[in-house]
């Protein structure tokens, strides 16, 4: 009887866990086809990062429309100006994805082009924004599909929306193509259900367009004369503000480059097209439409279901009505696609969130990568704040809507400023530099505008709550990096007062290989004074005791070298040549050295799997570790929430397996202990 074979992706003999069974076996990063497999094509990620921007077509015209109160002739120009508005941004973005072919998020824009402290205000302002989409996208799904269902189920609305949240989260935890694919069918009728509905409510009456627009123009010069031209454009602008939330999601292509299909900028740009026709068409037509057919609000319908109701409702097919079963289906459609908004904040979200802990803006644990090759962390993260907000606001739309729309335009705003003033330094070494700086110098000009009008309607009614969550999580940030910074220093401190010793001492004929020997096997993260200190620690603490040393590291590969092959085997060659500079000095000491090295997303799995192939030919070997102790004042929650525990989950593991790790003390900020160190270090078992 032949064994069973592994499911795909697992390796025979290993173990299938709880997690693999949820979320699926580990993907391996040296697989030669990982990449290709993980990455989206244009349609694919259309799907999973426009569906945000396709959706705020459900509240965005509507909260426009009804702004402008009885001028409801001003609906065809603001029409062309949302659908203008959308074209000038994305256009902005597509330079966005040349410049940045990498990923060009408004936080990575800002940092570079105008400084870390932009950066940080646009980096912050991302992330609240993207919490806010998850929340308010599944509030309004959940209001959307309630308002089919009896009113007393209403009652268990934030319990299911909490419910979605939790359904989202495995879902991105299993990976991101994985969690686009399932929710393409929602997608797909949501387009064509409404690019039918509002095409034909265009075509139909297309032969009144010419009259509408005279009878606009007519009306606009009579409010000129009731209000003045000052007043009629507080009134339009003040509108067309209210519909900002209609551009959020536009910049989540350039967030989303490093999970899209090579060649990644003419996929980003492709998916940016798809994104902005679509975008403006269905919101710029869902404005005219509700002029053209008079919409007026109803008490308990959205302004979408009365103009689909003015539209179809009086469809037959063979004697039997096919118009409410249509209407019915699309605000289904609709529900389900707020849903599925809440996916651009799960795809884009975590990935802020690690390009910033890649800067030591955040802990560093959020640019870790899960056995499913996704951020882990970043997808709990946003999960767990945007349960935070529903819970807060109870779910309440109108109270999110306040909170929404404020902050994606600071990140759009600081985005387009970046890019203006980089064309501007550039204009010597760019020919078109002119035409790049009118492209992005009007889009900063359209969403300041929109950012300046909204803080100013929004903020006593709720804004300021939004300005205020963004700057607690900007000071958070601040001290985070700081924290990172002086560890940093003091780990470089660290190497420069033990290299020279080492360079000074005198050189030992290294001791012959024996596996029977006492063996030290020491757990480094890369070359750095904490590896070198614990080397010297060991020779100090137990002299005369080991033969060999072996010193195992692995490459730990997070979300910012998830991009190609190329930088992991860059990873690869430079783990192994710190290794080789560990083993050098290890010779001069008098000992064998070896080396063992691994890459993966789960740093202690890879040193379990190291750690045992070496016990396996050392019988007599005992593991060591060192650790940063950097004082009472700095060894506080914080500080251990910031770093990681590895060697404390590593020797709880090898105490299972009958094996030894001695976690070294290491004191930074004190050089003395160092400074004779080298000079009595005993010399290795001989």
């Amino acid at each position: 009887m032949e064994p069973e074979s592994p499911a795909p992706g697992e390796k025979r003999g290993e173990k299938r866990t709880l997690g693999h069974i949820l979320l699926g076996p580990p993907k391996d990063v040296r697989e030669p086809g990982i990449f290709h497999k993980l990455s989206l094509v244009a349609f694919l990620a259309w799907v999973g990062l426009g569906s945000d921007g396709l959706s705020s077509s459900c509240y965005g015209p509507e909260e426009a429309f009804l702004a402008l109160g009885h001028h409801q002739y001003l609906a065809v120009f603001l029409a062309m100006m949302t659908a203008l508005t959308v074209f000038v941004i994305a256009a902005s973005y597509s330079q966005t994805i040349e410049l940045f072919p990498s990923g060009g998020g408004g936080y990575l824009v800002a940092t570079r082009l105008l400084g870390p402290y932009p950066g940080l205000l646009s980096g912050t302002a991302l992330v609240v924004d993207y919490v806010l989409t998850i929340a308010i996208s599944i509030a309004s799904g959940a209001d959307a599909i309630f308002s089919f269902l009896p009113p007393h189920m209403l009652h268990y609305k934030l319990e299911v929306s909490l419910i979605v949240v939790a359904l989202m989260v495995a879902m991105n935890l299993r990976g991101v193509k994985e969690s686009v694919l399932s929710l393409l069918p929602i997608f797909l009728a949501f387009v064509v259900m409404h690019v039918w509905l509002v095409g034909y409510a265009l075509l139909s009456r297309s032969f009144e367009i010419p009259s509408v627009l005279h009878d606009a123009v007519s009306q606009v010069h009579l409010g000129a004369q009731n209000l003045g031209w000052l007043g009629l454009a507080v009134v339009f602008f003040s509108a067309y503000s209210m519909g900002g939330g209609t551009y959020t999601g536009i910049e989540a292509v350039s967030n989303g480059l490093p999970i899209l299909r090579e060649p990644r900028v003419e996929t980003g740009k492709r998916t940016m097209i798809y994104m902005a026709v679509s975008l403006a068409f269905i919101a710029g037509g869902i404005l005219l439409g509700y002029m053209l057919e008079n919409v007026e609000p109803v008490a308990g319908k959205t302004l979408n279901a009365v103009l689909f109701e003015r539209i179809a409702a009086n469809w037959k097919l063979g004697g039997l009505n096919m118009g409410m079963p249509i209407i019915t289906f699309t605000m289904l459609t609709e529900g389900a696609l707020l849903f599925v908004a809440a996916q651009t904040g799960f795809i884009d979200g975590p990935r802020v969130l690690a390009t910033m802990a890649h800067d030591r803006w955040l802990p560093r644990r959020f640019s870790y990568l899960s056995t499913r090759l996704v951020t882990a962390d970043g997808v709990l993260a946003m999960g767990i704040a945007a349960a935070v907000i529903l819970l807060g606001t109870e779910a309440r739309v109108g109270l999110l809507v306040i909170l929404y729309a404020i902050n994606v335009f600071i990140t759009f705003t600081l985005s387009q400023l970046g890019m203006s003033v980089h064309w501007w330094k550039e204009r010597a070494n760019e020919r078109r530099w002119i035409h790049k700086l009118l492209v992005n110098g009007i889009g900063c000009l359209f969403t300041l505008s929109i950012l300046l009008i909204t803080l100013l309607i929004k903020f006593d009614e709720g804004g300021w709550v939004t300005v205020a969550i963004t700057s607690g999580l900007f000071a958070l940030c601040y001290f985070v990096r700081e924290h990172y910074v002086r560890v940093g220093r003091a780990v470089q401190q660290l190497e420069a007062d033990i290299l020279p010793k080492l360079y000074a001492a005198k050189a030992m004929e290294p001791a012959p290989r024996d596996p029977e020997a006492p063996t030290a096997v020491l757990l480094v993260n890369g070359f750095n004074g904490l590896g070198l200190a614990t080397l010297l620690m060991v020779q100090q603490l137990f002299p005369n005791e080991f033969r060999n040393v072996v010193f195992v590291g692995v490459g730990e590969v997070d979300s910012a070298l998830l991009k190609s092959h190329e930088e992991v085997d860059a990873l690869d060659k430079r783990m192994h040549e710190d290794m080789l500079s560990y083993c050098e000095f290890a010779s001069q000491l008098g000992f064998h050295p070896e080396l063992r090295t691994g890459l993966g997303p789960d740093v202690v799995e890879e040193l379990q799997k190291l750690c045992l192939e070496v016990a396996r030919i050392y019988k007599h070997c005992v593991f060591f570790a060192g650790k940063l102790v950097f004082g009472a004042d700095a060894e506080g929650f914080v500080a251990r929430f910031l770093h990681n525990h590895t060697a404390f989950e590593l020797q709880s593991w090898l105490q299972l397996h009958g094996l030894s790790l001695v976690i070294m003390p290491i004191r930074v900020g004190s050089a003395p202990q160092w400074e004779t160190m080298v000079e009595t270090a005993p010399r290795a078992a001989s």
